[in-house]
């Protein structure tokens, strides 16, 4: 089994790397979806937002209003700690959990982490691979608009407050560069996951 884990910038085209993994043959877990259940209504990380943020972060179904949230987290650092603090043990033992599940079906494939704080919490040292996608932030900017109708000023807040992309970078085994068309960006996603499955083979053969 090799484990990868994939992040980049907000909005810089993780999904889209992600998607061509799992077109390939790889097993995805994505720790945004993740996430999202584990803040599900009546789950303990639920009842522990609310009793650190209050109950402005609920909507009226009692869901999270993930817009809220966001919003309180990235104003401030410490508020984003706190954040993290809740649910990135979480997250990480959830995901460890589903990388169990499939490494007992099947134990020579390839699991794909998708992290956006992935050098952040550290879990890049959990995995075999790093893959880094990266994008310009005038593209970042415009997408993040779209995509959540954000202003300028709170898309530029966001980003500002990830760790810079050239660290990132600087940490990576492997880089795709999402700045052309999205052709050019499947075919590099490409090129990289055969060289994953290379590396799959080669853990398997010095194994047997």
């Amino acid at each position: 089994m090799l484990t990868v884990g994939v992040t980049g910038g907000v909005a810089s085209g993780k999904t889209t790397v992600c998607r061509v993994f799992v077109e390939e043959g790889a097993h995805l877990i994505d720790a945004d979806r993740i996430a999202r259940e584990l803040v599900e209504p009546r789950r303990p990380a639920w009842r522990e937002l609310i009793r650190t943020f209050g109950k402005e972060i609920l909507q009226k179904d009692g869901t999270i209003d993930r817009k809220k949230l966001g919003d309180i987290a990235f104003s401030k650092s410490r508020q984003r700690r706190l954040l993290n603090e809740i649910l990135h043990p979480r997250i990480e033992k959830e995901m460890g959990k589903k990388a169990r599940q499939i490494k007992r079906k099947d134990p020579h494939t390839i699991i794909i982490f998708d992290v956006p704080l992935l050098m952040e919490t550290g879990f890049h040292q959990e995995v075999d691979k790093v893959v880094v996608v990266t994008s310009k932030k005038t593209q970042q900017i415009e997408r993040l608009k779209k995509r959540a109708g954000m202003s300028k000023e709170e898309t530029r807040r966001i980003i500002v407050s990830q760790m810079a992309m050239e660290k990132k970078v600087k940490m990576a085994d492997f880089i795709i560069r999402n700045e052309g068309s999205i052709v050019q960006t499947r075919r590099r996603a490409r090129e990289v996951f055969q060289e994953l499955k290379r590396i799959t083979l080669q853990k398997k053969l010095c194994r047997n």
